[in-house]
């Protein structure tokens, strides 16, 4: 499977699946998106027959500003489009809010620890 990544050199995109209605309401149950990203874990790249239940890093849960959320890496498309579709659909059939995640940069950390702040 990791061998389905062809350029590593393009932008990371991801988005969002936010565990909040259209309307605005809480999604039950409440480990929607651990049971998501569960029936997702076998695609990854390291994925075998006798792997434990790790989550994918194309589909993995997070807690985002309070909201139950799944972060979707649009790599699984090109890995296995009926999966990428499948959690799409997911998101649509329960009226989840989708949105594209804003990757920032990391801040510059200085490496010389004798260093003051002030």
């Amino acid at each position: 499977m990791a061998d389905s990544i062809k350029n590593t050199s393009s932008p990371i995109r991801e988005f969002f699946i936010q565990g909040v209605t259209s309307d605005g309401k809480q999604f039950r149950p409440s480990d929607w998106a651990e049971r998501l990203c569960g029936a997702m874990s076998c695609f990854r790249p390291d994925a075998g027959r006798n792997s434990h239940l790790i989550y994918s890093p194309f589909v993995r849960p997070i807690l985002l500003n309070g909201v139950r959320s799944v972060v979707v890496n649009e790599a699984l498309r090109e890995i296995e489009p009926l999966a990428y579709h499948f959690v799409l659909s997911f998101a649509k059939d329960n009226d989840l809010q989708i949105v594209d995640a804003c990757l920032l940069p990391d801040p510059q950390v200085d490496s010389d620890p004798n260093k003051s702040t002030k």
